[in-house]
């Protein structure tokens, strides 16, 4: 069960103005913390696992850094990305990358891991998405609000 600090931000997170004002805000306060730590450290990470995803950008092939919290996979090798953009309607950009270019990086806790990305679609996501419920349950909201499949990919080390 998780705290009470814990809950609050579950709550929060799960609103909508928490949806219009988190993309625009938590993105550059992870990347300025990643940079100032050496990668140690995400501030969103307090609360919710995260890493820095490098992908290839779809359309113009330059390299996109994404500050993105993630699920840990269960056997400990990977993660699990969610494209939820906050509960708006359309998907994430990083994710439109990663269709187009499956090879990307991840930096977690300080080290750079190069990754391969795999969306992950009907049973097998279903199972993942009751997992990322018990981890996270605002993802329920952000799903609820948008009438997209909300995208999950898993990231396994290369």
């Amino acid at each position: 069960m998780p705290g009470p600090a814990v809950r609050c931000v579950q709550r929060v997170s799960a609103t909508r103005a928490f949806a219009k004002v988190a993309p625009h805000v938590v993105p550059a306060l992870d990347r300025a913390v990643h940079r100032l730590t050496g990668g140690r450290v995400l501030l969103s990470a307090l609360m919710l696992p995260g890493v820095i995803l490098t992908s290839t950008g779809a359309r113009s092939g330059l390299p996109r850094r994404t500050p993105l919290a993630c699920m840990p996979a269960a056997d400990g090798r990977g993660w699990v990305l969610v494209g939820s953009n906050f509960g708006r309607t359309g998907h994430p950009a990083w994710t439109h990358n990663l269709l187009a270019h499956p090879d990307a990086s991840v930096s977690s806790k300080g080290r750079d891991v190069p990754v391969t990305a795999r969306l992950l679609t009907g049973a097998e996501r279903a199972a993942v998405w009751r997992e990322l419920l018990v981890f996270w349950p605002p993802y329920a909201a952000y799903q609820a609000r948008v009438e997209r499949e909300i995208r999950l990919f898993r990231l396994e080390p290369r």
